[in-house]
């Protein structure tokens, strides 16, 4: 270990136990007032635990989760390096978007690319300056699952955006340097020199947006899909056990964020090597051995 890293051995004081007997305190008083309250109505919250559309709610969260952060950050890479660009049409253009897409409420968002058709009924995808083109109805294109993962991933983008160009940032001008002394591309050094150092900047971050994006897919449920929340709303819409069906869902949400911070602390202690500096090594001299 390194010295930075070894663990400090540091006396108990008697505020070190009063602190732990007031958590120990407030923790007990808890989880006695969560089990003895008849109003959690627990045995109902362990039937609907499992039902199939719980289940086909968790999966349809999960897919959303992943196709949003997935295009999210391809896209914001794209963005990062526009952000960059010493063209500043190029460079305006991102901080445009950037700007819009972290200015307004995801909410908003949602529901402005649900009713998008209000603004274009149809439009033509083709070639330009010719005759070739395809009428599309936005109004049958745009359903409630593609207005989530559009405004998802424009709204996850922008945020991905500032951590990739944080990440850059990061990196030594002198390694942009190396790299074009070297006759590589701009495309290769990207790839291969300024990538690979930017992942300790980025992974954390990241991470964290992955775990706020898994919790912001519920708010797809005010446009009908049937992800987790709207398939516990369904479910107490019927049968009027409002808590109990918002407790299944928090628990699932819950056990999701937990499943997910795993392999991100793996991935940050994974890429966080690099960046650890060697223990010194002792040299022996002729001083020291006398």
């Amino acid at each position: 270990l390194l010295p930075e890293e070894k663990k400090r051995i540091t006396p108990k004081r008697p505020r070190d136990y009063l602190c732990w007997a007031v958590a120990i305190a407030i923790v007990g008083g808890l989880v006695h007032t969560t089990v003895t309250n008849e109003n959690y109505q627990w045995p109902v919250v362990f039937g609907y635990f499992t039902t199939e559309a719980i289940l086909d709610g968790l999966v349809l969260t999960l897919v959303l989760t992943v196709a949003s952060m997935v295009l999210g950050t391809l896209l914001g890479l794209v963005l990062a390096v526009m952000r960059m660009s010493h063209q500043a049409p190029i460079s305006g253009l991102a901080r445009l978007y950037i700007t819009f897409f972290r200015g307004t409420p995801v909410l908003v968002q949602l529901i402005f690319w649900f009713n998008i058709a209000a603004l274009y009924p149809n439009v033509s995808i083709g070639i330009p300056f010719t005759d070739i083109s395809t009428p599309v109805d936005v109004n049958a294109l745009m359903t409630p699952l593609t207005a989530a993962v559009v405004g998802l991933t424009l709204n996850q983008a922008a945020y991905m955006a500032e951590i990739i160009r944080g990440g850059f940032a990061s990196v030594h001008r002198g390694q942009y340097e190396a790299a074009d002394s070297l006759g590589m591309s701009g495309f290769t050094r990207l790839r291969h020199v300024i990538i690979p150092q930017t992942m300790p900047a980025i992974i954390p971050a990241t991470g964290n947006q992955v775990i706020g994006m898994l919790k912001e897919t519920s708010l797809v449920s005010v446009l009908g899909v049937a992800e987790l929340l709207n398939s516990a709303q369904s479910i107490y819409a019927r049968t009027y056990q409002t808590i109990p069906l918002l407790i299944v869902a928090s628990l699932w949400y819950l056990i999701m964020t937990m499943a997910l911070s795993v392999p991100q602390s793996m991935i940050e202690r994974r890429f966080s090597r690099s960046t650890r500096r060697p223990a010194p090594v002792a040299v022996a001299t002729k001083e020291s051995l006398l």
